[in-house]
């Protein structure tokens, strides 16, 4: 996924988030209301063998609440991958096996291709990498060099989640005040949960956004190479990472907000 689009993405999206009406409190389903009296079933006496002795006539009866189903948002503003958001907190830890799905599948996604495409047109546009020049030639030497920077960058920090036994995914908060969720927000930048269920360092950040940096030495013109070019590129990668989680802590809210429509009575 492109970092520059997704932030460029966020800058509208945090304008939303500060316009819209739930800065000053969150919604919150309907809390249960006590049965009445009038409205409990009546027993009559010659039914009142079939009660349990402990259980009395006019004792509410307790449903047992189904545990709420990890469905994560599809699309984060409709277009972005949704599928690396948790709206659990227990979650399940995740596989080796699943976690290289989700980097394949976040590798093949078409947000990623497209994505590409619009940052590559920007790259040229800046004449970045003059040895590729322009015309076609030089829009598809940038757009394979953008390309093998997602890979490496998703696949390499995929494999440090592994490493170091850390869940790859962004459990959202999806509760408290705003700025609560947004200081949660910031510090996932550094901070991971572990497959223990317990908060870890999140150190799959620094040392995949590295090595995808070193990697690109393989393949970036001459003139962009090196130990300081590439310290550089991983700096810039990490910040503009910094914000990348507020949409995926604040869409189901706006998206709530802008387009829900109640109709009728809930059941």
């Amino acid at each position: 996924m492109q970092r520059s689009l997704r932030v460029s993405v966020c800058a509208g999206f945090l304008f939303v988030v500060a316009m819209s009406s739930f800065t000053s409190a969150q919604e919150l389903p309907n809390a249960p209301k006590p049965q009445a009296a009038s409205d409990r079933p009546l027993v009559s006496a010659s039914d009142s063998s079939a009660l349990p002795a402990s259980a009395e006539p006019d004792a509410p009866i307790q449903v047992p609440q189904k545990a709420p189903v990890d469905a994560g948002e599809q699309r984060i503003l409709f277009v972005m991958p949704g599928y690396e958001v948790s709206n659990r907190q227990d979650a399940a830890p995740l596989s080796p096996k699943e976690k290289w799905r989700r980097a394949l599948k976040g590798t093949i996604d078409p947000y990623t291709w497209i994505s590409t495409g619009f940052t590559t047109a920007l790259s040229q546009a800046s004449n970045q990498f003059p040895e590729y020049g322009q015309g076609t030639a030089g829009y598809a030497k940038r757009y394979g060099a953008a390309t093998l920077d997602g890979v490496t960058g998703e696949f390499s920090g995929t494999a440090y989640c592994i490493l170091f036994k850390e869940d790859p995914r962004y459990f959202r908060l999806g509760e408290g005040s705003i700025w609560h969720r947004v200081l949660y927000s910031l510090a996932q930048e550094f901070s991971a949960k572990g497959d223990n269920g317990k908060r870890m360092f999140k150190w799959s950040e620094p040392l995949g956004t590295f090595t995808s940096s070193a990697l690109s030495n393989l393949y970036y013109p001459p003139a962009s190479r090196g130990l300081g070019l590439t310290m550089t590129r991983a700096g810039t990668s990490f910040l503009w990472d910094f914000t990348g989680e507020l949409p995926d802590e604040f869409w189901p809210d706006v998206k709530r907000k802008l387009f829900h429509r109640s109709h009728g009575m809930s059941p």
